[in-house]
C-alpha cells in the first residue's frame, strides 16, 4: 500500500513524559487511521538495525542509545499521501524551527529528543512498518 502508510515512532521522553495520549489523539484529529499499534522497548541491537541506514553519521551512536533508554509506541499510520502529510504534520526535526501546532513544537527538546518519528519515504515506510509489524498485527478493511 505504498502512498498510504507511514510509520511513526513516539520516542522514550514523550512516552516517559506521558505525552503519548495527546500525541495519539492529534494524528487521529488529523485524520490519520491507525492499522497497527504496540509499546515495545527496543535494545541498543534493535536501535541500531533499525537506525542502520544513518550507520555512518555522526549522531546514530547517541540517537541509538537514546532510542533504547526507555520505551517507544510504534504504530502505523494510513491517510492518502501519508509519508508527505505526517512529516508535514510533525513538524522539523528541530523543534525550535518546527512550525506552531505541529507534534515537534509542542512535544520536542531538541533535534534527537523531538518527540516522534515519521518515515522520510514510502519505501522506508514499508521497510519500517515491517520492522515492528507482522502481517497478522496489521489491521486491514
Amino acid at each position: 500500500m505504498a502512498g498510504r502508510e507511514t510509520l511513526t515512532m513516539i520516542k522514550p521522553h514523550a512516552v516517559e513524559n506521558g505525552n503519548m495520549g495527546n500525541i495519539l489523539a492529534m494524528i487521529l484529529d488529523a485524520g490519520f487511521t491507525i492499522k497497527a499499534i504496540k509499546m515495545v522497548k527496543l535494545s541498543l541491537h534493535q536501535a541500531k538495525e533499525f537506525y542502520k541506514i544513518h550507520e555512518e553519521r555522526e549522531f546514530y551512536g547517541p540517537l541509538t542509545e537514546f532510542m533504547s533508554n526507555g520505551p517507544i509506541i510504534a504504530a502505523i499510520l494510513e491517510k492518502d499521501n501519508a509519508v508527505e502529510d505526517y512529516r508535514k504534520f510533525i513538524g522539523s526535526t528541530d523543534p525550535t524551527k518546527a512550525e506552531e501546532g505541529t507534534i515537534r513544537k509542542l512535544f520536542g527538546k531538541n533535534t534527537r529528543e523531538n518527540a516522534v518519528h515519521g518515515s522520510d519515504s514510502d519505501e522506508n515506510a514499508l521497510i519500517e512498518a515491517d520492522f515492528f509489524f507482522s502481517k497478522m498485527e496489521r489491521y486491514y478493511n
